[in-house]
């Protein structure tokens, strides 16, 4: 077996002079589709911040790394174009004036939308309209994004990071914000892309979202993995009161479970 995809050894990062990532140890195999649950404030967005190199392990103390395929340092052009990243910040940044294919196209470029000087080849919009279509936008794809809704919106984005068929996806609280329906369609879209055979990566504190394609689930709490295993082992209701508390309780509907 090659590098891991992802490898923390030993990792903690300060936010506001407050540990938001404590001693982290944390490895996932290339090919893995996981979910990494917790409450707000576990240290999900600062683990994904340290992916991108937004935040810097702590220096000094005992020896630590964060390994991306075995390697610490990366141009971050190249990165992204191994890792497809989609947040919340992305998302806001691509609702514009542009429209979904535009939105797409530009994944290629590395901006957002499709400027003049690029120089865009048919086989890049045929690989364009591929990902709208799996993320089940084809009959969006000439709709300015202001014009569409949250959910379309997000998967529009996710369709952008799809065209370097990167080696991973890593999805940041994909529903968060969204309506019922909105809910729905990204979770599909999510299935979708497990079943296409996409390594995926859910941050999430959102049980609905871990979805049965995801064969993996570590808990974060206060910047530490609490739990780690098979997902029908760790969405029972001891780990997840253990996690969250003990005044929430696990109900499955419809095949769906959720924390009420």
């Amino acid at each position: 077996m090659g590098a891991p995809f992802i490898e923390f050894r030993n990792v903690t990062v300060l936010r506001d002079d407050v540990v938001a990532l404590d001693r982290l140890d944390l490895r996932i195999e290339e090919g893995e589709r996981v979910a990494v649950l917790g409450p707000n404030g576990a240290g999900k967005s600062t683990l994904v911040q340290a992916l991108t190199r937004e935040v810097y392990p702590l220096a000094g103390g005992e020896p630590s790394s964060l390994l991306v395929y075995g390697r610490e340092r990366w141009d971050l052009f190249e990165l992204r174009s191994l890792l497809g990243i989609v947040t919340s910040e992305l998302v806001q940044a691509c609702t514009g004036r542009y429209t979904a294919l535009e939105t797409v196209l530009s994944g290629f470029f590395g901006s957002i939308g499709v400027w003049r000087h690029h120089a865009v080849t048919e086989e890049q919009r045929a690989r364009a309209r591929e990902a709208l279509e799996l993320m089940q936008l084809s009959h969006l794809a000439n709709r300015r994004l202001t014009e569409m809704s949250s959910g379309e919106v997000r998967r529009a984005v996710i369709a952008r990071s799809l065209v370097h068929e990167p080696r991973a996806l890593l999805l940041d609280e994909p529903t968060t914000s969204l309506d019922v329906r909105g809910k729905r369609e990204m979770r599909t879209a999510i299935r979708n892309l497990a079943r296409s055979g996409a390594s995926i990566i859910l941050i999430t504190h959102q049980l609905e979202d871990i979805v049965p394609e995801i064969e993996r689930v570590i808990t974060l709490r206060r910047g530490r993995v609490l739990h780690d295993g098979p997902a029908g082992e760790i969405l029972k209701e001891g780990p997840l009161r253990e996690l969250f508390g003990d005044h929430v309780t696990l109900h499955e509907i419809g095949g769906v479970r959720l924390l009420l």
